[in-house]
């Protein structure tokens, strides 16, 4: 027979499926006996005049299939999170390189021509204090 714990994770789908089979039953009713297998049989055997054993093998059928459908979401969850991962750490290496390449490109100009690099800093910091001034400026 189906577990207490299987049954009362997969609850709403298994409510869902008892009624599409037997619209006698009633969402009220059912809810009674949430996650007690043994009293749900009786309850729906009483209410259908169907057969036990047809009864028990339907709601076993549920649960499990309840239960598989979701380990096998949690393993496509922890597979895509295993991708999504992986995909992270390769851009983040990526990002590393180029940024490993741009600081030794930098580094090589100031070293071969330091006076450039100097009056280029000047100019850059320069440009930015007109703009800034100019921007601080207007905002009066």
């Amino acid at each position: 027979m189906a577990n207490q714990q299987t049954m009362q994770g997969n609850w709403n789908e298994i409510v869902g499926k008892l009624r599409q089979k037997w619209g006698q039953l009633s969402q009220d009713e059912l809810k009674q006996y949430e996650g007690n297998s043994q009293q749900l049989v009786g309850y729906i055997q009483r209410k259908t005049g169907e057969a036990r054993e047809q009864i028990e093998h339907f709601v076993n059928g549920l649960s499990s299939h309840g239960a598989s459908g979701i380990s096998q979401a949690a393993d496509q969850a922890k597979d895509m999170a295993a991708s999504a991962l992986q995909s992270a750490r390769e851009g983040a290496d990526h990002v590393a390189k180029h940024v490993r390449e741009g600081y030794a490109s930098a580094e090589k100009m100031i070293q071969e021509s330091p006076a450039t690099s100097v009056a280029a800093a000047f100019g850059a910091g320069l440009i930015t204090g007109v703009v800034l001034g100019l921007l601080m400026r207007s905002s009066r």
